[in-house]
């Protein structure tokens, strides 16, 4: 295949030596002539383990050019990645202006050119960044977007220093485009690298690469916040931490790890307060863990206002404890939402299968005691009874199929579903939470 390659910084470089070592002729486009002239003597742009091998190697062998003439790059191959920088902007927000220039260069070529074209970013973007440059392209070279040719998204995850092992043997390999021909030729270019190939909608794999670097920088920020407690209290960080990512059912996993209401129950919020105060006696200020609470908090304010926004008084709750398939009512966020909904004139109906309030013993008891001591007027037993009548309906347990179908039906009813169940989804009148 041949493949050009239009910036020739750190991802561009990698991509070249990388493409050529499984046998793509590969052309390098830069506007620096400096980088030209070093990839055209056979050296890398930059300073990264086994680069200078691949990309003299690949020179050598012909398989490895460089040029600043981008419309003679576009016209002698097949596909076109995009690797220039996107830096922040003084607000913060990635300048894109690389981007759309090297389209509107990509587009120039692409207009007198007679054989489909696949354009593909590779540099880190924002959501709409895939549209924007196909209007470019079509703007400039008069041809339309699935026919002359097409934009594919397939954002890079290599790390500084181990790049090469990284493009050959990648955590996955993520590819969004609307177009059938696309997809099939870089599912064809990937086939000698290693690791799971998934295709994506595209706004999923323009804000990936966001995710996870904002991941990563959490996990440093974190690992250090809990380094600084063990400090000051003499714990041995780096044993804490070999027990901790031992667990690979919890702690190292897809436990949690995904969006949803506000956790609650007996242990997070104590544990997560006792580790706070030790870390305020210690001295020390630690932003990412004082913040989890206000952060927890948030998303039972948002509830309580995207119900607010509904403007209907006739609310009913589906299911009330913390987490399914239990009757654990304690620190369980939904009966914040719910005491704070009655204190503010809803009329409030709950359903839950699993909770039988005359049963409940203990702390479990004297929580509710405490927070709704009148609970017991808002359930109902019969779930054909507990949807008539409401306006909005929250969804914060399982879902039964019967049930599914008779919410459907209900077509008047707003439903706001902070557990995600995907049949609701075709409700005219459904909501999710945090999706």
């Amino acid at each position: 295949m041949k493949i050009s390659i239009f910036g020739l910084g750190y991802v561009g470089c990698v991509g070249l030596g990388c493409f050529a070592k499984m046998g793509h002729h590969t052309t390098g486009v830069d506007i620096s002539s400096h980088k030209v002239d070093l990839i055209n003597s056979g050296k890398p742009t930059i300073i990264e383990n086994e680069i200078d091998k691949l990309i003299a190697s690949g020179f050598e062998s012909g398989l490895i050019t460089a040029t600043q003439d981008y419309k003679k790059a576009v016209l002698e191959t097949d596909i076109s990645f995009i690797c220039v920088p996107t830096p922040n902007t003084q607000t913060g927000h990635l300048d894109l202006n690389y981007i759309y220039k090297v389209s509107n260069e990509i587009a120039q070529g692409i207009k007198d050119k007679k054989a489909f074209h696949v354009v593909v970013i590779r540099s880190t973007v924002l959501p709409g960044t895939n549209q924007k440059v196909k209007q470019i392209i079509e703007e400039v070279s008069g041809k339309e977007c699935g026919k002359g040719f097409c934009v594919v998204s397939n954002p890079e995850f290599l790390r500084e220093g181990n790049a090469v092992d990284d493009f050959f043997n990648p955590g996955i390999t993520v590819i969004g485009s609307d177009n059938q021909t696309g997809i099939e030729l870089l599912m064809r270019l990937y086939e000698g690298i290693t690791g799971k190939k998934v295709i994506v909608k595209i706004e999923v794999a323009e804000v990936i690469k966001l995710l996870n670097n904002t991941f990563h920088a959490l996990k440093v920020a974190f690992g250090n916040e809990i380094g600084s407690i063990c400090k000051a209290l003499g714990v041995d960080t780096f044993e804490l931490f070999d027990l901790f990512l031992a667990d690979t059912k919890l702690n190292i996993s897809p436990a949690y790890l995904k969006p949803g209401f506000a956790y609650g129950g007996s242990c997070l919020p104590k544990d997560l307060k006792a580790l706070n105060l030790l870390s305020y006696d210690a001295y020390l200020n630690n932003p990412i863990l004082s913040s989890i609470e206000k952060s927890n908090q948030e998303q039972i304010d948002r509830l309580v206002r995207q119900v607010e926004a509904k403007g209907k008084k006739n609310v009913g709750v589906l299911g009330i404890s913390f987490k399914d398939g239990t009757d654990d009512l304690r620190n369980s966020p939904i009966i914040e939402v719910i005491e704070r909904l009655k204190g503010r004139g809803y009329n409030i109906k709950i359903f839950d299968k699993n909770v039988n309030l005359s049963l409940l013993i203990g702390a479990n008891k004297i929580y509710i005691q405490e927070k709704i001591p009148h609970l017991s007027e808002y359930f109902i037993t019969e779930f054909s009874a507990f949807i008539k009548h409401l306006d909005v309906v929250i969804i914060n347990g399982q879902v039964q199929e019967s049930d599914i179908q008779s919410l459907l039906n209900e077509t008047n009813v707003k439903i706001v579903d902070i557990k995600r169940v995907p049949q609701l989804s075709a409700h005219p009148g459904y909501e999710g939470f945090n999706w």
